[in-house]
């Protein structure tokens, strides 16, 4: 579903260049469920992008369910985006003036569907995910676990093949965050490919494979204790859920 061969990405500012991807390689077939872990400036904000198709790469080649990807204009990138993957955020991202089924609507506004039944097609990803009786709410009347929920009810109504979540229990408290996950791997389940970006071990330990950046290249594993592609299973057990 993703495929990776020596990506680069630098940002540049005058005669300043920061070189923040270095080669990236990396396969994600379809259906799998993949964290990506790194510390801050490693390099996982500009790999969702570019994975995202919110930003271009400098060199290398980046491939999406066999297209290649690099250089769209906006609205090519837009309807792309549009038609494979599908957003959830630490922050929730929703627009504060719209109910819950009007911002779980939102992106089939996009594909050009109509009021009436994509209000429908809410409500009824709504009900599926416990949140009818939420659905003439307004974001800031929800708790932390509802937006989440109506975010990745969002994320889920275009029906994507690839969803990317960035940080998506940052905001949540422990309990909540692995309900959060219980239902991302439900997701998953349906067959649904999953990059997460998380900081935390026990939500990446929920997951099939973990990718370790740091300084913009995966770790080569050479450190017994660094490994490039982990399984859970190698986490300590100290850490890992139940």
């Amino acid at each position: 579903m993703i495929s990776l061969n020596q990506l680069h990405k630098s940002y540049r500012s005058g005669t300043n260049s920061l070189h923040v991807l270095k080669g990236i390689d990396l396969e994600v077939e379809a259906g799998e469920m993949v964290s990506i872990m790194g510390s801050s400036g490693s390099g996982k904000s500009t790999l969702l992008n570019i994975l995202g198709i919110l930003d271009n790469y400098d060199a290398g080649v980046y491939r999406l369910d066999g297209h290649a990807v690099n250089g769209f204009g906006e609205t090519r990138a837009a309807g792309l985006r549009n038609q494979y993957i599908g957003f959830v955020f630490q922050s929730f991202n929703l627009i504060s003036f719209k109910n819950a089924m009007e911002n779980v609507a939102l992106p089939l506004y996009y594909r050009k569907i109509g009021r009436r039944k994509r209000n429908i097609m809410a409500m009824e990803l709504l009900e599926r995910l416990g949140l009818a009786d939420w659905a003439t709410h307004l974001p800031g009347e929800l708790s932390g676990g509802q937006k989440q929920r109506i975010a990745i009810a969002r994320a889920l109504i275009a029906r994507p093949k690839v969803i990317l979540a960035d940080e998506p229990t940052g905001a949540l408290d422990s309990q909540t965050s692995f309900e959060m996950m219980d239902l991302l791997r439900e997701i998953n389940s349906t067959g649904i490919t999953m990059l997460i970006v998380t900081h935390e071990n026990d939500i990446a330990a929920r997951t099939d494979r973990i990718i370790r950046l740091h300084d913009g290249v995966i770790l080569n594993g050479h450190d017994p204790s660094l490994h490039t592609l982990e399984s859970p299973a190698d986490i300590p057990a100290t850490i890992r859920p139940n």
